[in-house]
């Protein structure tokens, strides 16, 4: 029994001490991991670094050895140590990598590694950069720029070292330019690397380096050090052509077209070698030309009108200069691309990122108060036009070309500013907007180019809507007294407001605005136009725009359409008031009257005589959709005027009375025919009273007898063809009918 008890015991004791054993391996284990990480990477950063000190302690030898060594073995022996310290910077990324794969919670490790690889880079990279300008400047770069005759715009053909190499010099350049781009995609690498394990999100991390171009799109340096020894030359004529900027970006143009030849043949060919597919040597080589031409603008000439602009009272000179530069700017940014894109089948996916280092308007990047400067310069360039303009009060009209009125009325596919009978005032604003527009595409990236529309095309748009409201506030429309003028000033502020509503619709279809539109905020918007709308996120650019003009649109037809629909109950009140009664008074109730050859009502005579006029004008000046949709909603309201003014079941029509009830009736339908074959279908109401008061005696006791059983009562009408009074408006109607005559 004690040895069992024993036995037993060692056994529960085990057993409890089996999980803390097997936690001790793993501990001991993972020191184990961490020791030999450590070390091997102690042994790649050892490498980089003897590597790295190699080439420092070989320049700095003054032995008797390094002065007798031929000076292309040294700068092989520099090369081969280039290539050893890349190599070792390969190593020491793939197992960083491999870390913050597995063991991420190694960061003090990584970090560490970083530190000692961040210390050797600093001395490495000029070192490279150093020796390889020496080699440039024994192969003769940069050659001599003569001066160009600028007044003449000739330049004398420069003279390319990189075609003039022998086979020896063009061997040890060329190894010295894959060495090079070796170190820098090591370094971008090692970026991207670093990029991603700092947490930032999957999109961004994908799209900025899943492709190993993307690590280049601010240039090669192997072709950015071509570029430096030119610059300092070509500033020497820039300082001569301070007032004439035209000259700078010609001379630039012609030094990057020159060498472009060069730079294909003897570049291009070592980019392809060094594996970097999809790179183009000569979209690199204009990088670097842009970029030597951006950093003189932001030092010498920007600054200059800048401070002209915040100082000078004469703000249209210094208005003019600054559009001409941005007209330079865009112009050398497609000649430039031109010459990047020259003999090349770019890939979309590819070439993007390095597309956006190419413009010159990179310039607002990192100057948004010279952007909005700019966006300043172009809005009060386009009001001081619209200003002009809009002083000839003949801009304001349209004026109706030699068009039958069924020409003018059929056309619904509404598409120029002709179809829309839009003054000439509304195609100047288009215009100058799209200009304004399209100088903006310019702008490298979206967020530049939303801020640019927004403080210059959308505000200069905003600013033309709000005139097109207050010309229209200025016409006191809703006064009964419509006077002819008003009717067609409103009637082309209307077609002009159309009109741009339809061009922002078709500029939102393009791609360059639904990009914007996505993400975009509307900062610029008036305070007061901004209150009018909706601030919720939409994918229109123009959203708030579209909605104002259309608002605008409708409000006015409608005030347009109450004030015709209010002047005619004025001058038919008596009339409508009169329907009914005492009509044997005026005509004897045996009489039958000649209804073809009856005429209008006398107090009718005059309301119908205006709203023919009304109608005609607004046929004549108001664009066909609008004046469809007008002229059916005034029959409408004249059919509920008509049919609610006449007091059904207080009066009692005679048979003369209907009759001259359906001859007023076929005169106010006689107006509207011209618009459609059948009008009466806008004037239910009334066509269905007609119906009502024709029926013979009998018919109408038997639908009266109908019509008190509710249940059958719709379909009784229906029947009868009567589609819109119910069953107790029939009733009234048909109480109206006085009895026997």
């Amino acid at each position: 029994m004690g040895i069992e008890a024993e036995d037993g015991g060692e056994e529960a004791l085990g057993s409890a001490e089996l999980p803390a054993l097997v936690q001790e391996i793993h501990r001991i284990d993972a020191i184990r991991h961490y020791a030999e990480a450590a070390l091997q990477l102690e042994a790649f950063v050892g490498n980089l670094e003897d590597a790295t000190f190699s080439i420092v302690r070989q320049a700095s030898k003054l032995n008797l050895s390094s002065i007798f060594r031929p000076a292309s073995n040294e700068m092989e022996w520099k090369q081969e140590k280039l290539l050893q310290a890349v190599a070792a910077m390969r190593d020491i990324e793939q197992e960083l990598l491999r870390i913050s794969t597995i063991r991420p919670q190694w960061t003090n490790l990584i970090m560490a590694v970083d530190s000692r690889v961040d210390r050797t880079l600093v001395i490495l990279r000029p070192k490279a950069l150093t020796d390889y300008r020496a080699l440039l400047a024994s192969l003769g770069w940069p050659p001599s720029l003569s001066s160009p005759d600028a007044e003449k715009d000739k330049y004398s053909q420069i003279p390319n070292p990189l075609v003039l190499m022998n086979e020896a010099n063009k061997e040890k350049y060329s190894q010295s330019f894959l060495a090079l781009c070796a170190l820098q995609h090591a370094q971008a690498n090692r970026e991207a690397r670093q990029y991603r394990t700092t947490g930032a999100t999957p999109s961004l991390s994908d799209s900025k380096y899943s492709d190993k171009t993307a690590h280049f799109d601010n240039g090669l340096w192997a072709i950015d050090e071509l570029v430096q020894p030119i610059a300092s030359r070509l500033e020497y004529h820039f300082a001569k052509w301070s007032e004439q900027p035209e000259f700078i970006f010609a001379l630039v143009y012609k030094i990057a077209r020159d060498f472009m030849s060069g730079v294909d043949d003897i570049l291009q060919p070592l980019i392809d070698q060094a594996r970097l597919v999809g790179l183009s040597a000569k979209e690199s080589w204009v990088t670097g030309m842009v970029k030597m031409l951006l950093g003189y603008l932001e030092r010498q000439i920007f600054p200059v009108l800048v401070t002209s602009y915040q100082t000078t009272d004469d703000k249209l000179e210094v208005h003019s200069s600054w559009m001409h530069l941005n007209d330079l700017m865009i112009t050398f940014d497609k000649r430039m691309q031109l010459l990047a894109d020259s003999g090349i089948q770019k890939i979309s996916s590819i070439s993007e990122g390095l597309s956006r280092s190419l413009s010159v308007f990179s310039i607002y990047s990192d100057h948004s108060d010279w952007l909005h400067m700019w966006a300043g310069v172009e809005l009060n360039s386009a009001q001081h036009k619209l200003k002009s303009e809009m002083e000839d009060e003949t801009n304001w009209s349209y004026s109706i070309k030699e068009l039958g009125h069924q020409d003018i009325t059929s056309n619904f596919l509404l598409s120029t500013r002709e179809d829309y009978k839009a003054p000439p005032v509304s195609e100047f604003v288009v215009k100058t907007a799209s200009a304004m527009i399209e100088r903006g595409h310019a702008l490298p990236n979206r967020i530049l180019r939303i801020q640019y529309h927004r403080s210059s095309s959308v505000q200069f748009l905003n600013g033309f809507f709000l005139l097109l409201r207050e010309r229209c506030e200025a016409l006191q429309l809703t006064n009964t007294a419509l006077e002819d003028g008003s009717l067609q000033k409103a009637s082309f502020a209307i077609n002009a407001a159309r009109y741009c509503e339809y061009v922002l619709r078709e500029w939102d279809d393009e791609i360059v605005f639904l990009e914007m539109g996505s993400h975009g905020n509307h900062d610029g918007e008036s305070q007061e136009q901004g209150n009018k709308h909706s601030t919720q996120h939409t994918c229109s650019f123009f959203s708030d725009e579209i909605a104002f003009l259309a608002k605008l649109g409708t409000d006015y037809l409608e005030q347009i359409m109450s004030s015709i629909l209010l002047e005619f109950e004025d001058l038919s009140w008596d009339y409508v008031q009169s329907i009914g009664l005492s009509n044997d008074q005026i005509h004897p109730v045996d009489e039958v009257l000649d209804e073809e050859n009856l005429g209008v009502s006398p107090g009718f005579v005059a309301s119908l005589e205006v709203l023919r006029d009304r109608t005609t004008k607004l046929m004549l000046h108001l664009n066909s959709k609008d004046f469809l949709d007008l002229w059916r909603s005034i029959a409408e309201g004249l059919d509920y005027f008509m049919y609610s003014s006449i007091r059904w079941g207080e009066i009692k029509f005679s048979d003369q009375g209907v009759i001259r009830l359906r001859v007023d009736t076929r005169s106010l339908l006689h107006i509207f025919r011209p618009f459609c074959l059948r009008p009466e279908a806008f004037f239910p109401f009334i066509s269905d009273s007609l119906k009502l008061l024709d029926m013979r005696k009998t018919d109408a006791q038997y639908l009266l007898e109908v019509l008190k059983n509710a249940r059958e009562s719709d379909s009784c009408l229906r029947q009868q063809g009567l589609q819109h009074v119910n069953g107790s408006q029939a009733v009234k109607i048909l109480g109206s009918k006085r009895s026997g005559g």
